[in-house]
């Protein structure tokens, strides 16, 4: 990739149209498209947003489940000179029209109905759509006042010269901002991260090389599009490679599994919890999984057991990589070279051309094991956050992102993530980083899944709490487990609690959020 055009996102498509144009790209229940047929569709989205008037530069929102035509939708609109703005599924009215106001978004695309949301009304309601929205499209036609049919919003493009579409596209530069996706927002509001064309291009060429994404693999996109893991690591790669896309709107164990061998899936990335719960499916020696070849996975506690299993059962194949939407979603990645150790308990060495350093608080770097603050630096770094000078200054000093994520890095230069900063916890005046407690859980035999906070007590000042899934068919008991951690962590990171659940809450990326987590 050393032209220009090879680093934007309309010169991937025309590459790859260009190379294998009948190789299947997408596949979304009964729509199946080649890549030369994708690039048609997605010329044609490209020359209605001209007609809506979408100006380079502008923004546009997708608020939908994964599906061919939020692929075409984004793809359109990057091609016109437009940024992508995408929005949680799981999001309410406020929180969206929280984004799209923030974003100064101009049109928006909706599935309604959405695990029964009704997107629409929840927009409508209390303040109403934000003034620069100018056109909300609907991909199900629906005849909602105020919306525009998808059939409609395509049929606007034929008063476009097809020269006038192919300039624009053409136009597209490597430097101009291709996507702003929010935050998570677990402190405050969240914030739009400016990304370029070329930022994103570089990343995932350099997260394929590492992965082992090919030509010719067929990919279950079931991380959500709204997120860079499907959005980047997914729709992206997939360009860059030549593999095909194969579309599930939402994670249910049974339909992923069939999807696998109806479609003979090779590539499933995911978090832990989807590799855990295909495992332990009891329908699943019903389906020939036999197809699958590679997993890719991220967290901050990987049980070496359950890369093992996964390894023995599954995927002959499995690596873990870490990344932030600062860092367009990539920072470190294991390769599949790396032994089931090295995969568990790192996320691997930084991808080409990025740097990544392990700091004291006096910003000094720390010896190779001991514990730090992680900063990065190099091409993937954001541009900044949108209209936010302020925030941007404090999370990128002297070129290096504050990822806010602690760390450490080994003698081969592989990094491994003990916590974030902000969940760290006090015992007595000693640190604590949920992260080690976890995985210390995680070992046990019975323990599927684990989540650790710090709760106040009156003597020590914050002791651990520890939130427990088990296995199906295993037993445990609350002495057992902190016996368990008592023989393998200094007693101040032993958790004084433990409490059984039947599953943790987990936000749409699959990420546990703490903070919903029963008070007892």
């Amino acid at each position: 990739m050393t032209t220009s055009d090879a680093l934007t996102i309309p010169g991937l498509l025309e590459r790859a149209a260009r190379e294998f144009p009948d190789l299947e790209a997408v596949v979304d229940g009964p729509v199946r498209l080649t890549y030369a047929e994708l690039h048609d569709r997605v010329r044609a989205a490209a020359r209605s947003f001209a007609a809506l008037g979408v100006a380079p530069g502008d923004r546009i929102s997708i608020w939908a489940p994964n599906g061919h035509r939020w692929v075409v939708t984004a793809l359109g609109a990057v091609g016109a000179g437009a940024a992508l703005v995408p929005i949680n599924t799981r999001y309410k009215g406020d929180e969206a029209r929280w984004v799209l106001a923030r974003g100064g978004v101009r049109a928006l695309f909706v599935e309604d109905g959405f695990l029964g949301n009704d997107y629409l009304a929840m927009l409508d309601e209390g303040e109403g759509r934000p003034p620069a929205l100018e056109t909300v499209v609907a991909y199900d036609d629906a005849a909602v006042p105020g919306t525009t049919g998808w059939a409609d919003f395509l049929a606007t493009g034929e008063r476009v010269p097809a020269e006038r579409a192919a300039a624009r596209w053409a136009a597209v530069t490597p430097g101009d901002v291709a996507d702003v996706l929010f935050t998570s927002g677990t402190t405050g509001r969240p914030k739009g991260v400016l990304c370029t064309h070329e930022q994103d291009v570089r990343t995932f060429a350099a997260w394929c090389g590492r992965t082992g994404l090919s030509r010719g693999d067929r990919y279950l996109i079931v991380n959500p599009l709204f997120h860079s893991f499907g959005y980047k690591a997914g729709v992206l790669a997939c360009l860059l490679q030549g593999a095909t896309m194969v579309l599930q709107r939402v994670f249910e164990p049974a339909e992923t599994m069939r999807l696998v061998e109806a479609e003979r899936i090779t590539v499933l990335p995911g978090p832990p919890t989807l590799y855990t719960s295909m495992l332990d499916a009891p329908e699943r020696a019903r389906f020939d999984l036999s197809s699958l070849r590679l997993a890719v996975t991220g967290a901050a506690t990987v049980p070496v057991e359950l890369v093992r299993r996964t390894r023995a059962e599954l995927f002959p194949q499995v690596v873990t990589a870490y990344g932030l939407t600062e860092s367009c979603g990539t920072v470190t990645s294991c390769s599949l070279e790396d032994d089931d150790e090295t995969v568990a308990t790192t996320s691997g060495r930084p991808i080409e051309g990025v740097e990544v350093a392990v700091v004291d608080a006096w910003g000094d770097p720390v010896p190779a094991g001991e514990d730090g603050e992680v900063l990065v630096r190099g091409y993937n770094v954001m541009l900044g956050y949108l209209d936010d000078p302020a925030a941007t200054a404090e999370a990128v000093r002297d070129g290096w992102l504050v990822t806010g994520d602690r760390g450490r890095l080994d003698a081969r230069g592989n990094l491994t993530i003990t916590g974030r900063s902000k969940d760290m916890y006090v015992v007595g005046g000693f640190n604590v980083y949920p992260a080690e407690v976890e995985d210390t859980l995680a070992r046990h035999d019975s323990v599927a899944e684990a989540a650790v906070i710090g709760v106040p007590d009156p003597r020590l000042g914050e002791v651990g709490r520890a939130y427990v899934v088990l296995h199906p068919d295993t037993k445990a008991t609350v002495e057992t487990l902190i016996e368990h951690c008592r023989a393998r962590l200094a007693n101040f990171k032993v958790p004084r609690e433990v409490v059984f659940v039947e599953g943790l809450p987990r936000n749409a990326m699959g990420k546990v959020q703490k903070t919903e987590l029963p008070s007892r």
